[in-house]
């Protein structure tokens, strides 16, 4: 038949074990879907918030029918417009036909349903019937064969993750590129660091900056490592992972599919049965995640801090203004981009929490609780992306130094006494930092005032190189 439709119905009536319904004539999802959407109007969000999931979805069906085909469990022109209607979905078309919200009970049946009646009703108008024709190709039957939602959704998640993580790396990168930049710019500008907050010893801002860039690439190996995780899949587990009611050869080519599909390494899980009860490797990745907020987050305390003031604070560092401070204040400028992030980070760190609790809230062999791990887990990683990429652009990048400030301060500091207890004994540097704090003069010129040293052995000991010579690699954006 040809793939040609005339309008949708206004209306179309289905069935299900509670009776009949009546849905609009347009959509592409049927009545489980709306019963769906009756039960859980939670979040008021829907599961197309999140297009990795739709998309993963959409593979992971495809996978399904492209196995169900070289078993011969779909007749040809089946399998093709279900596998055909898959790749429309992967390629970003109905997504908008994912409606049910993203908070929901069941396990995720609902958007396994959500799924499959989208993907049969699109696959039925590829073969010239009208939405709803279920007996030419059923939503259970023919789209969901050899599986269960609970190899389906969990699989789909790990996908989903897996595409996202793609992106956060990326942005992640991105930042770690700009701070790199950053401490080679400020690589010859010398500062007081601080421990406690106290000035502690010199180091340069490159330093600083090149420190940041060295936390996050930590973050992104880390990223990597927790990601490979998600790889294993209990695609064919079926309900619980004893794989009933699909053949034997059945997931591990749906795995093979899979993994043509999206490029992704992605393999079958030694033991279906555990991979489809434990939720661990979505622990250790939210894990890591949270890890990465409170890294981040902490850098953004410091830039907030360095750039205090800027007249009554450190002041030490200029972000970038982008938009007025106050409504009250006429030139208040305040650090809005670092705030923004220390925010993304304290919901990635509640998410963890939650991710947490549904994890260990799983009994015997399934965890019910898998929708808000998916939505926790995918909101986390799109508010990082969109953190990471927005402080690179419109903060880091347009840092500037204080200079004159940063050279006076380090000339009043009593911490340049540190530097001196090798040459003139830790009594003697005592001294001379307990006058400089009391009289406000500096330390050059009271160890000359006292002899202690010649010019030419001062210049050389509070020279760039050898105040901050250890730690100099830094300075290169390692």
């Amino acid at each position: 038949m040809s793939s040609e439709t005339s309008s949708p119905a206004v209306t179309r009536t289905e069935y299900d074990l509670l009776g009949y319904r009546e849905l609009p004539g347009d959509v592409y999802w049927g009545i489980h879907t709306l019963r769906a959407r009756e039960n859980f109007p939670i979040a008021g969000t829907p599961i197309s918030t999140h297009p990795d999931l739709i998309t993963a979805l959409g593979f992971v069906k495809q996978a399904a029918a492209l196995t169900n085909l070289e078993l011969g469990l779909l007749p040809a022109d089946k399998g093709t417009a279900i596998a055909a209607a898959c790749a429309e979905i992967t390629n970003g078309e109905l997504h908008d036909q994912f409606v049910v919200d993203v908070i929901q009970g069941g396990a995720g049946t609902s958007t396994n349903m959500n799924a499959n009646e989208v993907i049969a009703n699109r696959a039925l108008e590829i073969l010239g019937y009208e939405r709803g024709a279920y007996h030419i190709i059923h939503p259970v039957d023919d789209v969901n064969r050899c599986q269960s939602t609970n190899d389906v959704y969990p699989t789909s998640i790990k996908v989903a993750v897996l595409f996202s993580t793609q992106r956060l790396r990326d942005a992640m990168r991105h930042l770690s590129e700009i701070f790199g930049e950053k401490s080679v710019e400020f690589s010859d500008i010398i500062k007081m660091g601080r421990t406690q907050l106290q000035d502690a010893v010199p180091m340069t801002l490159g330093q600083e900056f090149g420190t940041y860039q060295v936390m996050i690439d930590e973050d992104i190996s880390r990223l990597t490592e927790s990601a490979s995780l998600l790889r294993e899949l209990n695609l064919g587990a079926t309900a619980i992972g004893t794989g009933l009611n699909a053949p034997p050869r059945y997931g591990s080519l749906a795995c093979a599919h899979l993994g043509d599909l999206t490029g992704l390494p992605v393999g079958r899980a030694e033991n279906l049965i555990e991979a489809t009860q434990d939720v661990g490797a979505f622990v250790h990745f939210s894990g890591v995640l949270k890890r990465i907020a409170v890294k981040i987050s902490k850098i953004c305390n410091d830039l907030r801090l360095l750039s205090s003031g800027p007249r009554s604070g450190l002041g030490e560092i200029n972000l970038p203004a982008v938009q007025a401070g106050s409504s009250i204040m006429p030139g208040k400028v305040n650090p809005v981009i670092p705030e923004v992030v220390n925010q993304v980070a304290f919901e990635v760190i509640g998410n963890d929490v939650t991710i947490s609790f549904a994890a260990e809230s799983g009994q015997l062999q399934l965890n019910a609780f898998e929708p808000i791990i998916a939505h926790r887990t995918l909101e986390s990683m799109a508010h990082l992306v969109g953190a990471f990429s927005t402080l690179a652009d419109r903060c880091v990048s347009g840092i500037t130094a204080n200079t004159t400030h940063l050279a006076r301060t380090i000339e009043h500091s009593a911490g340049l006494a540190t530097a001196l207890n090798p040459h003139i004994g830790y009594a003697a540097a005592t001294s001379v930092a307990s006058e400089a704090l009391r009289t406000g003069r500096s330390v050059v010129e009271i160890v000359a005032e006292r002899a202690l040293l010649t010019p030419e052995q001062l210049r050389d000991i509070l020279s760039p190189s050898s105040l901050v010579g250890h730690g100099s690699n830094y300075s290169a954006g390692i």
